[in-house]
């Protein structure tokens, strides 16, 4: 049996290619995902892997009991509403078999025994068809109900079945298969329409063969075992399709072949969403400078406290004084983990079950912090934050934060952001009119009736924020009314505020009430913080893509590129991304193995760090391409799997993630997404992350990197990111968070917002360390394109609708790459648009990147210009856009005071009192400079 994690919180529909879902040809990258874990308060932790059980006991004296004091004074009480996941496990069946009554006719039954939606996205590949594209079904094929998608697929609904009996729910779909076609196999996806989930085999699609046309080693072929495979067919069936002429037709082949019947299952993890809560009593103690507070939950399972205590409303976490409640242990100076004692323990023919603590804490603090830690890595907080406990001046009737105020606060904490943004840009440009205390006045929540003492939930921790920025501000204007000519000193309290801001827009746009910690040693607390650059270099950077898909080809890239960065230079580009510098199993470079060993299919070591001095000759910095994911294996271990690795990184199996059935790993469980192609590392070890750093800290002194383009991060938690980025100081990095925007029926959602936010969700993680591709405008922009509804690059508050939108100086904005274009071709931008997607993103805020393959076409002269422009209007990452028309035949904007750009067929020019010149055209598209 396979097991297969799903994880329908997400939301993943297919990725946008035509074989579902692979991004390269390289074995297909899991589309099951965990949740970014994560905490938007100011103390928080990195990933660790912490036990439940056993307990490290701290409790120096006996924690008072319950009953200590049963009528003792209750000052504060509070319910949390708290909404988590479990795992309601059932199974997917795969069956075929032939019909009785008809020798040549055959029957494929797909079933799931979990309540929901479900959907088949199914197609088939044929005999002759030498790719893995796949084709929709012949009409004979379809079951009732059947809706194509798009011109490679069908869906249809699976239905609930009545001839299962003892209760138990099935819901199957039948697929009348004809058994002598020329048909070789049958692919599908479950997907779960409610949820939007997606359930595949081994991250792949299932594979149904009905012809013996195999691939060697394809794991993800169903009822293998049972196939009656000729010996030597596979290399007569290869040579047979590799003649060009006198080969037998495929039908005399599909003739010789035999369909045998198999009926396998599959298990299914599927998430749901449970509602329970946790109540909190403050009351007096029977010692005069203690107060006690009562947890009960009626939450199942082992519940931990991770809590800590805090002075006068500040919100800085400190641990509490001794004694400490039993079954709590002290993690890292910072705060306390308290195991909850099961309610059946204390009762065990009660009905209920949950879980109560009794927790001591002296008068002398004003609040206590805490979030409850339910498993490994499931967590909750408070909407994004901390839950916040007064303990002292308080009373049972204390008003509390209605929707109306925390909607208000959410908006606050955007606006402050989006002032952010501009006043960091402002002050980059050295605009003599800005003026930042007056725009962070307009975030101000504070009046000056209402004491900040009083401030509860997010309104106080927002303000805590914002008062944190204005003093660095202050900071900052000190430095210019001084004249000081520090610009890295500038830069760095530029940089805080951005953090900052940051940090309070994660409050409400945190969809994950989740953070994982890390056990650091008190020797690494006290190391001083490192400074590295924001992840967006000076928001001027125009990024290229240096090579495609086929550029291992040749053998000599690096000595084919060098001969074009003057070119390259000289059209405007800032920053270049080189492919994979490390050997690899795979020869594009994403397979790694000895990450020490640059020798690659696209040179030696000695002509890559050729090629970096002559690009920063030129004055173009240069990106790496990292795969830190994953990483092939020199040796098999003992049951002949492949997870020993050689080379100056000799790692054995504890390196390698423990959830990944492929691979017999012996470290933790997986952070992120696994990539079943190769082993998953275990970022949590110590060394592995030691390793790392010193591996990319190499990097950029041997080879002269200045940043870098991070592979399949989805694989690997966000605070590891900024663990390695902290330790090599890119001046620039982007990571590539790829995953599927929203569909209904096969149609694009106009809303992206979930989308775009798992893409935040990761940047946040990193701590804004990282920008990331900003995958949610490209998909908008195929679709905008291909079917003429402009109106699609509007969202609901007239902003861009991808990562553009919300967090432009993080947005690598981009419309094809080496895995969409090239001889990929997974999601390849519309034929013939592409001029009206760069007109897009070059005039638009974000770092734009454009692909090596089209600046050296056709397209070349018609980019340059666009780059001109933007170099002229002095657009940067965080330039403000104003969108004058999003309509179904055109869409105009107007960024900055400078430009403005329309693209599709309708109609737009820009008017106002201000003179406009039109500075560059082509089919569809129009930009225009304010004189």
């Amino acid at each position: 049996m396979s097991i297969v994690r799903w994880r329908p919180l997400l939301h993943n529909p297919p990725i946008e290619n035509r074989r579902f879902p692979p991004i390269r040809s390289e074995p297909s990258r899991s589309i099951s995902t965990r949740r970014s874990i994560k905490n938007s308060s100011k103390f928080s932790f990195k990933s660790s892997h912490l036990e439940l059980l056993p307990v490290i006991r701290a409790n120096l004296a006996q924690t008072p009991p319950l009953s200590e004091a049963p009528d003792a004074e209750i000052s504060f009480t509070e319910t949390f509403q708290l909404k988590r996941t479990q795992s309601v496990e059932g199974k997917v069946t795969v069956r075929l078999h032939q019909q009785e009554e008809q020798g040549s006719k055959w029957e494929l039954v797909v079933g799931c025994n979990l309540e929901g939606k479900w959907i088949l996205h199914w197609g088939v590949t044929y005999c002759d068809d030498s790719g893995s594209e796949w084709d929709q079904a012949p009409l004979e094929m379809r079951p009732p109900d059947s809706v194509p998608f798009k011109d490679y697929a069908i869906e249809t609904p699976l239905k609930k079945s009545s001839s299962v009996s003892g209760g138990e729910i099935l819901y199957e779909l039948k697929i009348d298969v004809d058994g002598g076609s020329t048909i070789a196999a049958i692919h599908f996806v479950l997907k779960e329409e409610e949820t939007g989930a997606w359930f595949q085999h081994k991250g792949r699609d299932f594979r149904v063969p009905l012809t013996n046309f195999l691939e060697e080693n394809d794991d993800n072929i169903l009822g293998r075992k049972n196939l009656n495979v000729w010996p030597g067919a596979l290399g007569q069936i290869s040579s047979l399709l590799l003649k060009p002429e006198g080969s037998p037709p495929e039908k005399e082949l599909v003739q010789n072949s035999k369909i045998t019947g198999f009926c396998e299952e599959y298990t299914i993890l599927k998430e749901e969403q449970v509602q329970n809560s946790m109540t909190v009593t403050v009351k007096k103690s029977n010692e005069a400078n203690k107060n006690l507070l009562h947890f009960d939950t009626d939450i199942p399972g082992n519940v931990v406290v991770h809590w800590g205590v805090c002075r006068n409303n500040n919100k800085h976490w400190e641990v509490p004084s001794k004694p400490h409640p039993p079954s709590t242990k002290i993690l890292r100076r910072k705060a306390l983990q308290t195991l909850l004692q099961r309610s059946f323990e204390l009762q065990p023919k009660a009905d209920v079950i949950g879980s109560w603590g009794l927790f001591p804490v002296d008068k002398e603090f004003s609040g206590v912090l805490f979030v409850l830690k339910l498993s490994e890595y499931a967590w909750l907080n408070n909407s994004g934050t901390d839950f916040y406990i007064p303990i002292t001046s308080v009373s049972s009737s204390q008003p509390q934060i209605t929707r109306d105020q925390a909607a208000n606060e959410q908006l606050r904490s955007t606006e402050l952001h989006d002032n952010v943004d501009k006043i960091t840009s402002d002050a980059r440009n050295e605009s003599p009119e800005v003026n930042i205390a007056e725009e962070l006045g307009s975030t101000s929540p504070v009046s000056p009736e209402k004491p900040e003492a009083t401030q509860t939930g997010h309104a106080a921790f927002t303000d805590e924020i914002i008062n944190e920025i204005r003093n660095l501000v202050t900071d900052i204007s000190s430095e210019r009314d001084k004249g000081t000519k520090s610009k890295e000193a500038q830069e760095n309290i530029l940089q805080e505020i951005e953090k900052l801001a940051a940090e309070a827009y994660s409050i409400f746009r945190s969809s994950a009430p989740t953070f994982v910690e890390e056990s650091v040693s008190d020797t690494d607390q006290l190391k001083p913080t490192v400074q590295i650059c924001s992840g967006t270099g000076s928001g001027y950077e125009i990024l290229c893509q240096g090579f495609n898909w086929e550029s291992h080809k040749s053998g000599r890239w690096y000595s084919e590129l060098k001969s074009k960065a003057s070119e390259l230079s000289s059209l405007g580009f800032t920053t270049i991304w080189l492919p994979p510098p490390t050997e690899s199993v795979s020869p594009e470079g994403y397979m790694p193995k000895d990450l020490y060993n640059l020798n690659s299919r696209y040179g030696s070591l000695e002509e890559l760090k050729d090629l970096v001095q002559n690009f920063h000759d030129v004055g173009i910095k240069v990106l790496g391409d990292v795969v830190l994911n994953h990483r092939c294996a020199h040796y098999k271990n003992s049951n002949g799997i492949w997870n020993l690795f050689g080379g100056h990184l000799n790692w054995d199996d504890r390196a390698v993630v423990a959830d990944d059935p492929h691979f017999q790993g012996k470290g933790n469980k997986s952070s992120g997404d696994h990539f079943h192609a190769a082993p998953n590392i275990d970022h949590s070890q110590d060394f592995v992350r030691k390793d790392l750093k010193e591996w990319l800290c190499w990097l950029r002194k041997e080879v002269g990197y200045d940043g870098w383009r991070l592979d399949f991060v989805r694989g690997f938690w966000g605070g590891y990111v900024k663990d390695y980025l902290e330790a090599s100081e890119p001046y620039f990095a982007v990571g590539e968070y790829w995953d599927s925007l929203s569909y209904t029926y096969g149609e694009m959602d106009h809303n992206q917002d979930a989308h775009r936010q798992r893409i935040i969700d990761w940047i946040n993680a990193t701590n804004g360390t990282a920008g990331a591709f900003d995958v949610t405008t490209k998909g908008v922009l195929h679709t905008a394109l291909e079917k003429c509804e402009y109106w699609r690059l509007s969202d609901q508050k007239q902003k861009p609708p991808g990562v553009v939108g919300w967090w432009p100086s993080r947005a690598v904005t981009f419309i094809e790459n080496h895995d969409t274009g090239s001889t990929q071709g997974h999601w390849r931008f519309p034929s013939g648009k592409e001029m009206q997607g760069y007109a897009y993103i070059l005039t638009h805020p974000g770092t734009p990147a454009v692909f090596y393959d089209h600046i050296f076409s056709h397209y070349k002269q018609e980019i340059s210009k666009l780059i001109s422009v933007r170099h002229r209007a002095k657009i940067h990452c965080r330039s403000v856009v104003k969108i004058m028309k999003a309509e179904r035949d055109v869409y105009a904007a107007e960024v900055g005071d400078k430009v403005a750009v329309k693209i599709g067929p309708g109609y737009y020019e820009p008017s106002g009192p201000r003179k406009w010149n039109l500075a560059a055209e082509g089919n569809d598209y129009k930009v225009w400079e304010a004189l």
